[in-house]
Parts: C-alpha cells; sequence; structure tokens
C-alpha cells in the first residue's frame, strides 16, 4: 500500500516544508488517497497551483504539474482545459490566492461550469507572507494587519462558488479528513467545475497548537441538511451536486457546427 501511494508522490522532496501541524499536509494525503480511489491515471492528470503555502503542493506530487503565479492557478488551468479537455485538471489554492487577487477567475470558472477540481485550502488568513487579513477572515478576528480586529465581513467561498455556478460544492475541515477524501474524489470524478473547501488551521499565525485547533474543528462546524442559501462559514458538507452542460464540451458543439457551415 506505502508504494501505490509513493507512485503518486515525489518522495525524494519528502518530508514537506509546511509548519509542524499545518493543515495543508493533511490534505495533500487525503488527495492522494483520493485520487488511487478514483483510479484515474496520473498520466493524464495536471496539478496547477497558485502562491502560498498552499502552493508548494504541486512539488510533492508526482504528476505532470504547473506552480504558476499568484491568483492566477485558474486561468492557467483553464488554458491547459481548453487546450487538451482529455485531461483531468486539478488547481490547488489557498483562500487569499483564489477569493482575493484571483476573485474574478474563480467566478469566472464557475460561471462556465468548466471541467476543473479546484481544492481552495482556507486558513482565513495569508500563513506564507506574515499572517494579514484575509477575504475569509472572520470579522472582528485579530491578524498581524487587523491588530484590534478585522472590520469587514468575510466571505463564505462555499456560497460564492454556487452562487456563481459550480456544479458541484462541498466544504470540511482538517479534523474531517475522510469526508475530505470522500469529496475530493467525487469532486475529480464530476463533469463540471468543482470546489472542495479545506478548511485547516494555522498553528503558527493563530497561536494554537494544532490540537486546539482540531478540537475547535470538531466542535465548531456541523454536517446539516441545509439549503446552500441558509448555511453559515461553520457547516460543512457537499452543498451542491448537479449536472449542467459542460464549458469545453458546448465549445466542441460550436466548433463541430461552425465546419458545418
Amino acid at each position: 500500500m506505502k508504494a501505490l501511494y509513493e507512485n503518486l508522490l515525489r518522495v525524494k522532496y519528502l518530508p514537506h516544508v509546511w509548519c509542524a501541524g499545518c493543515g495543508n499536509g493533511i490534505v495533500l494525503g487525503a488527495f492522494v488517497r483520493a485520487f488511487n480511489y478514483t483510479g484515474l491515471d496520473k498520466n493524464s492528470t495536471v496539478i496547477v497551483s497558485g502562491i502560498g503555502c498552499s502552493g508548494r503542493v504541486t512539488q510533492y506530487l508526482d504528476f505532470d504539474t504547473v506552480h504558476t503565479t499568484h491568483g492566477r492557478a485558474l486561468a492557467f488551468a483553464t488554458g491547459i482545459k481548453l487546450a487538451n479537455p482529455e485531461l483531468n485538471v486539478v488547481v490547488f489554492m489557498g483562500d487569499g490566492d483564489a477569493s482575493a487577487i484571483g476573485g474574478n477567475h474563480l467566478i469566472h470558472a464557475a460561471r462556465r461550469n468548466i471541467d476543473l477540481t479546484a481544492i481552495i485550502i482556507n486558513n482565513s488568513l495569508y500563513g506564507m507572507t506574515g499572517g494579514q487579513v484575509a477575504p475569509t477572515t472572520p470579522e472582528g478576528e485579530q491578524t498581524k494587519t487587523t491588530p484590534y480586529g478585522n472590520p469587514e465581513p468575510p466571505f463564505d467561498i462555499s456560497k460564492l462558488v454556487a452562487a456563481a455556478g459550480a456544479t458541484y460544492v462541498a466544504r470540511f475541515t482538517s479534523y474531517h479528513v475522510r469526508w475530505i477524501e470522500k469529496a475530493i474524489a467525487e469532486a475529480l470524478l464530476h463533469k463540471g467545475f468543482s470546489v472542495v473547501e479545506a478548511v485547516i488551521g494555522c498553528p503558527t499565525h493563530m497561536k494554537k497548537k494544532p490540537a486546539e485547533l482540531l478540537k475547535f474543528q470538531k466542535e465548531k462546524f456541523k454536517r446539516r441538511k441545509l439549503p446552500i442559501q441558509e448555511i453559515t462559514p461553520y457547516d460543512i458538507g457537499i452543498f451542491i451536486n448537479e449536472i449542467k452542460p459542460e464549458f469545453t464540451e458546448k465549445l466542441k458543439e460550436i466548433q463541430e457546427s461552425a465546419k458545418r457551415v
């Protein structure tokens, strides 16, 4: 079994560089196990990442990988998918990477329903550059750049992408690792724009021990059956799972129609 997973990892680069207790490693492990469940071919899969702590994921995955610029991972991934629609394209982003500088790419990828799997690792701040406030930082939270509390209301990423048109949307925490694995596996096999929001803690900047962060996730986050419009940032589950026309397939139909003119 170990050798099976090692086939998906660049073992020579391990152990990883993330801080002790960081949830990025948990999500990486969940992805590797989920990918193995799907039976997909790694040689037909491309992994794209942006900048930030989560961007280092592509260093450790033994796939064709692209480590892109901040906020542009989805733009690169869209180009890859349009150039070769037969590829499985997976995009790893942090919450700041995806919802701040990359926010427009996120909503337009969802609007198009292009067949990409976006795994958004959400620690509610900018971890790599010092713990600054992010679009997902809870209101009132103290960060390096909001020492007296964050005055802004945060984005709810799952609600945002659902409203924009994503056809698979799920959110779980690093405590709920088995559910993350299942959601990633479903997202990988889903035809359309899929988003798995993985909520993690940052022990370095949140000034909490990893066990405390996991305990918080266990107690605070609940799985409830609610319409997407009624969920709170502390609700977890699979919120959207529906089939709608996918962008590259619609584009192919247009191209075939144009040839007959």
